[in-house]
């Protein structure tokens, strides 16, 4: 289930980032490291990082804010990127929520998140039934737009 809402976060993670990266090549992992974590307390002062991913592509840090798990992905050189978490169906938009049971009655939600990137919120939902995974996304409380398909 969160695998998927990662590989989400991780494209768009990815477009946000592109360009950036050369530029701090000659970085070493613990600099690198070391920069992120000084811009995550600057940015989130009184949470607790519960764990750090660093990858060529982004940096996600997993941390613990009021008793709710978030993941925010930073660029090498500290920029925050963007800021995810896992939501429950009844917390999107009371729209949202009534066209997803409405055109997606016969699916299953199997993973659900909220995307907060470039001052934008957007969800992302995937549904499933026996044949097919679909990933929707929405932007506020706009419509649901088709993200992706997956056959089974």
């Amino acid at each position: 289930m969160k695998r998927s809402a990662h590989k989400i976060a991780l494209s768009i993670a990815l477009l946000l980032t592109i360009g950036v990266m050369s530029s701090f090549a000659n970085t070493s992992p613990s600099d690198k490291s070391d920069v992120i974590k000084a811009s995550f307390q600057k940015d989130f002062q009184k949470a607790e990082i519960i764990g750090l991913e660093t990858t060529t592509s982004y940096n996600k840090l997993t941390f613990k804010m009021n008793d709710m798990v978030l993941y925010a992905f930073y660029s090498d050189n500290g920029d925050l990127l963007a800021v995810t978490r896992n939501i429950k169906s009844s917390q999107l938009p009371i729209q949202l929520l009534l066209d997803l049971k409405r055109d997606f009655a016969k699916y299953w939600i199997t993973d659900l998140f909220e995307f907060n990137g470039d001052g934008v919120n957007s969800y992302y939902v995937t549904v499933e039934n026996a044949d097919s995974s679909i990933t929707l996304r929405a932007n506020s409380s706009e419509n649901w737009q088709f993200y992706s398909k997956r056959s089974k």
